[in-house]
């Protein structure tokens, strides 16, 4: 079995997110890093909307990113520390839309190790030098600087080592032009290591520690160093030099302190506490992320807290003296891993889980009636200040990106009869959890606009059949009488020639034109079909006919012109679609005007043509006119419901290079709109269509909207790149700004983490557990309150006490949304979980059973009894009083629960006490097994409680999951792989038949026949085991005890071994794995979604020949394309195992993002051509997905 691996959806989840003027202009760019995907994002400053310019997948695993600029440059170079034991230095090129690694330094081995720099990346603020640390021992510093040509050069790195000692966060300190200098925070473990009785562990103190590097002496000195009271989590640095006061603010739990070297002393404020929390009042808080904004004349920190609370935070200075450190509470939004703040007012947030936001900071804060809390206020060690949380009023959010990081499960399935399958994704985590519906298409946005500036149209014109209505565009969209349009006849076609021209084509006698079509180009020429088979080119001036028309051999169907090339004055070439099922390229060069050139038949009649320029890189012309050169494409779309996508060559007119896709039932219509600044089409049959180039890719995605029947590219100032269509007798006008993304969602909220969902076979309702650690349930938390409110009353004095009782009463109505504001922290081993059945489609919550507090939901099933005739059973794995490190439970529960009124409602039978956690529960022969911890049962329904019927006790650790076919059970163990388990009626007995031979950390199964299972594990591997074709399932167990110990088995396990067919590294975890079908018609391609928010698939090759293609293409790609951060792609994708039998899609896929030599000397290597390469490419995604 050879399979090959293909990404429908990156991962969508931000590990870094670093901003800077990465394309050398004044336009701020975002750089964000998603686990193994470089990414560049482009906030556009006037509609607020985040656009993606370049997506690279790097094949390592991304830990540290900067950005830094040399001193006096415009443009800021990126520093990549990876696993790759390298470090990277990248330059975004704008004119070929592409990364390109100026500088790979080897310092060390591959892999995420302890004492390999790669972890902590810091950069001097002048740009000077830069720091790359490992977790322990190891710290490298590159000099930079640049040659007589201007081009970055770096040096040979210099060593700051320092054994024994573990790093936590590294900053460069702002000195201005003084040496470069580095602050660390660390911790010393040598007296730790050699003390066995644990006293100096306890002691152990972090310490803040500076290098600096002395550019005269070419080398690094430990400076300084300083033992912390508080331990920090991380280092902000402030401005220096002419611009602040230097030095750094050290974030620790409960207190944010100013420190410097000299004479300034520690200046140390307290972070403040939401008043009335219903957190442990004895937590402490910390600081988790944060962004520093600097102007010429001040500079300001984001900080935020691990709940969600941003606080403004500056210093006051007294002659270069820091004297106090200022905060005053801004706004509260989601958790983040990063944020930025951009010169345009924008702040980008990556959250750590959830979506991803921009917002507009439309205040600074300065003058509202938020109290401002100093280090100067005297307050008794230990206390803190207190505030209230409130809605946003600083921050407006301007836009979303959607990010399903993390996907705890999926399946996929046609739960609403759409022919294609949605995929039920839960993601998420806490009370910003959701259920998300994915479908496969585009989103589109109804909007109906204004505008008045003549770079936008500013007419649309709809004709029916007995009249025309013209409707001008303004502040809306109303009816024009006096456009000169002609308003009792129907329009065929109108177009626009020259500035100020109409031209309306009327059917003037319905006998002799009965189909007619016409065309306009650049505004100066036009052409005319009338179906007497004749062509009539017109060109402006006083529309004076050519005193040649072109007589065709068959019926004129439909035309299209390509737009003018600039500097041009007119198009080269006029497609014709004849009902000869052939189409005619013709030039409309004056010298040959209305000569065929090349012509190319059809399979069926067509129904439209369009010529589009597509794939084009941004070039500047000499005028400094930026224009896109692509190639000519001519789109033809067939009455049997194909389009064809055919390359249109620039000079000779040939045709050649043909695609094709099935798109609907009915006659495809095209349309040519622009789409981000490139030409796109519109395709309209049963399903719209637009096909467009993004990233160097061909996509074909459906729109998720209703049916249309026509359209035409829109432009106003709200919406520039928006289409106006029609569909049944309603006129709409849309926007399609997610470009690029496979999937549309739809969420839905819920409450808690979602573990795991079953669909139940007979209404399609979703059955979801939903479960979150350090929680409290909505019973406890209201009990909370309550208790909180009283105190508050009695704390009061008798004076005070209806002051007392209004807080309390304010208190107790006070309800701030927990998805925005986060749930509170019970601590560890506190519980809350709920049961709830949803409708897939609606999204509505049908029924829901909250747990009690500390009882935890970790598995369910949907089944029957053979011993209860018809009726569904759901049962629930629940753990009781469950502790994660070191592990402990007080029991287990299987609770059984009936599904009642046509599966909408949850009765609740009995609960059985189980000693262990039910971690697996699986429907076998009308009874249920159940893992109950290590333990593999089978239970049947009782009136009181479930009843055990059977037990095996011979898995090692934990049983995580569980498979059936026919007698077969297929049992994961938590951190040994797979065991397959008989099932022996007459004995009652389940045997161990066979295992694997790796340990496997398994996270979910998937069968995929009678003697094959795919696994994926916690580390990212996904693997294929199938049991070799002479093992027997027909074992004796011996209850006697008298066999030899040498036949009882082989390595300590079964007797039988699984045979390895597929090992494969994908780098994110993957908790899903399921084999379906994605599109109607295709074949069956094995699913998996990963934690990041990843959804990808493996394919299996259909014939011999492909699968020579590919392995050769990918060898190829591997040396003459390695990955941009320097990690070997053979190495990454070998992690943990080595690759076996599966083919890089992602890589292959990268060889349309090479040079065009490269990809022809990759080719010709390949004996093809660089078309038929992407061709390949482009088939083997089509035939199995999108």
């Amino acid at each position: 079995m050879f399979l090959y691996n293909i990404t429908l959806q990156r991962a969508t989840g931000i590990t870094h997110a670093i901003h800077g003027n990465f394309s050398g202009t004044k336009m701020q760019e975002i750089v964000v890093s998603r686990g193994k995907i470089l990414e560049l994002l482009r906030p556009d400053a006037n509609t607020g909307k985040v656009h993606t310019l370049l997506t690279m997948e790097v094949f390592g695993i991304i830990r540290s990113l900067m950005a830094f600029r040399l001193t006096g440059g415009t443009k800021d170079y990126i520093v990549v520390g990876s696993d790759s034991g390298r470090i990277v230095i990248l330059e975004y090129q704008p004119s070929k839309n592409m990364f390109e690694k100026i500088h790979q330094e080897t310092f060390g081995k591959s892999g995420c190790r302890r004492i390999v720099p790669g972890q902590f990346l810091a950069v001097d603020p002048k740009g000077r030098a830069v720091m790359i640390g490992a977790i322990e021992k190891q710290k490298l510093v590159y000099i930079l600087n640049r040659d007589a040509a201007a081009r970055l050069t770096i040096s040979s790195p210099l060593e700051a080592h320092k054994a024994n000692t573990l790093v936590y966060h590294v900053v460069g300190v702002d000195v201005g032009f003084e040496n470069p200098m580095f602050a660390c925070l660390e911790m010393d473990y040598e007296e730790a290591d050699n003390d066995p009785t644990g006293e100096a562990a306890a002691n152990t103190q972090q310490t803040l520690t500076f290098y600096e590097l002395d550019l005269g002496l070419n080398h690094v000195v430990r400076k300084y160093s300083e033992a912390l009271e508080e331990h920090g989590n991380f280092l902000i640095t402030v401005p220096g030099g002419s611009d602040g006061p230097s030095g750094v603010l050290i974030c620790s739990e409960n207190y944010i302190t100013y420190k410097n070297f000299g004479d300034q002393p520690d200046i140390r404020c307290p972070i403040p506490r939401r008043r009335n929390d219903l957190d442990d009042p004895e937590r402490g808080m910390i600081f988790v992320c944060s962004a520093t904004h600097k102007t010429k004349s001040m500079f300001f920190f984001l900080a935020q807290t691990e709940q969600g609370d941003i606080f403004k935070v500056t210093l006051e200075t007294d002659e270069e003296m820091v004297t106090e450190i200022r905060m005053k509470y801004f706004d509260t939004i989601p958790v983040a891993t990063a944020m930025c703040v951009l010169k345009t007012g924008f702040l980008f947030v990556a959250s750590e889980f959830g979506n991803h936001y921009l917002y507009q900071i439309a205040h600074l804060g300065d003058d509202d009636d938020e109290p401002e809390f100093s280090s100067a206020m005297p307050l008794e060690e230990g206390d803190t200040f207190f505030f209230q949380p409130r809605p946003l009023k600083n921050l407006v959010l301007v836009d979303e990106q959607e990010n399903l990081s993390p996907i705890m499960s999926c399946q996929i399935a046609d739960l609403a009869n759409e022919d294609t399958p949605q995929l039920y994704v839960s993601c998420g985590r806490g009370p910003k959890s959701t259920l998300r519906v994915l479908r496969h298409g585009l989103e589109v946005h109804s909007h109906i606009h204004t505008n008045t500036l003549s770079s936008f149209d500013a007419y649309i014109i709809v004709s029916f059949v007995n009249a025309t209505l013209v409707l001008s565009i303004g502040e809306t969209v109303e009816e024009v009488t006096d456009s000169g349009f002609l308003g009792t006849t129907p329009t065929l076609s109108c177009s626009l020639l020259g500035d100020d021209a109409l031209v309306q084509v009327r059917d003037i006698n319905l006998h002799r034109l009965l189909q007619s079509c016409m065309q306009k180009c650049n505004d100066s020429l036009l052409v005319v079909a009338s179906s007497v088979s004749d062509l009539h080119a017109l060109v402006q001036g006083q529309l004076n006919e050519y005193t040649e028309r072109k007589e065709m051999s068959a019926d004129v169907v439909c035309m299209s012109l390509a737009n003018v090339p600039p500097g041009e004055q007119r198009s080269r070439f006029l497609a014709v679609g004849l009902v000869d099922n052939t189409v005619r390229i013709i030039s409309l060069d004056p010298s040959d005007c209305l000569q065929p050139l090349s012509m190319q038949a059809l399979p069926a009649q067509p129904e439209s043509l369009c010529i589009v320029e597509m794939g084009g890189v941004e070039k500047q012309d000499e005028l400094g006119e930026k224009g896109t050169i692509g190639f000519l494409y001519l789109n033809i779309g067939l009455q049997n419901g194909v389009l064809l996508r055919t390359v249109l060559d620039p000079v000779t007119g040939d045709l050649s290079d043909t695609r094709t896709r099935y798109l609907g039932s009915r006659p495809v219509k095209l349309f040519r709109v622009r789409m981000q600044g490139q030409e796109a089409v519109l395709a309209m049959s049963s399903r719209s269509w637009l096909s467009y180039s993004y990233q160097s890719r061909f996509h074909l995605t459906p729109l998720s909207y209703e049916t249309l029947e026509y359209a035409s590219g829109f432009a106003s100032e709200q919406c520039p790149e928006g289409i106006v269509a029609i569909s049944t007798n309603t006129l709409r006008i849309l926007a399609l700004e997610k470009l690029g993304a496979v999937f549309n969602q739809v969420a839905f909220p819920l409450q808690y983490t979602p573990r795991k969902f079953v669909i139940h076979p007979e209404t399609n309702n979703l059955v979801l557990i939903e479960t979150d650690h350090n929680a409290y349930t909505e019973a406890t938390k209201a009990q909370r309150k309550q208790q909180m409110a009283e105190e508050m009353v009695e704390a009061a004095g008798e004076d005070e006490r209806e002051l007392a009782a209004e807080m309390a009463a304010a208190f107790l109505n006070e309800n701030l949304p927990e998805a925005i504001f986060g749930a509170p922290k019970a601590g560890a081993g506190q519980w809350a979980s709920l049961v709830r059945l949803v409708n897939p489609i609606q999204g509505s919550t049908l029924d829901q059973v909250q747990l009690e507090q500390n009882e935890a939901a970790f598995s369910v099933a949907v089944c029957r009894f053979t011993s209860a005739g018809d009726d569904w059973f759901v049962l629930v794995g629940v753990a009781r009083d469950m502790i994660l490190n070191p592990r402990s439970v007080g029991g287990g529960f299987i609770y059984t629960y009936r599904l009642t009124g046509g599966g909408d409602k949850l009765e609740f039978m009995h609960k059985t006490p189980v000693e262990d956690v039910p971690l697996a529960i699986a429907p076998f022969q009308g009874r249920v097994l159940v893992g109950v911890g290590k333990l593999l049962r089978i239970y049947d329904l009782g009136k009181k409680k479930l009843l055990r019927k059977c037990e095996n006790k011979h898995v090692p650790n934990l049983v995580t999951g569980i498979h059936t076919i026919g007698q077969r059970v297929i049992v994961s163990d938590v951190q040994e792989s797979l065991f397959w388990v008989r099932y022996r009626r007459n004995e009652n007995q389940l045997i161990i038949f066979a295992d694997d031979t790796y340990p496997r950390w398994v996270t979910t199964a998937c069968l995929l026949d009678y003697d094959t299972m795919a696994s994926a594990d916690k580390f990212g591997n996904i693997s294929i085991v199938r049991l070799p074709p002479n093992t027997s399932d027909d074992v004796d167990e011996d209850p006697t005890g008298n066999k030899a110990l040498w036949d009882r088995g082989l390595l300590n396990g079964a007797s039988q071994k699984a045979e390895v067919i597929v090992n494969y590294h994908v780098g994110e975890t993957v908790l899903s794995l399921q084999k379906t079908t994605l599109i109607p018609g295709g074949s069956e391609s094995l699913v998996y979604t990963t934690l990041s928010g990843g959804i990808g698939i493996l394919v299996p090759f259909t014939s011999h020949e492909d699968h020579d293609f590919f392995q050769h293409l990918e060898m190829h790609m591997r040396s003459e394309f390695p990955p941009l951060c320097g990690r070997d792609h053979l190495s990454f994708r070998s992690y943990y195992f080595p690759v076996k039998n599966v083919i890089d899609g992602d890589l292959c896929e990268q060889f349309n993002s090479m040079d065009p030599h490269k990809q022809k000397s990759v080719a010709e290597e390949l004996d093809r051509t660089p078309p038929e390469v992407s061709k390949k490419l482009e088939d083997i995604r089509t035939r199995y997905a999108f």
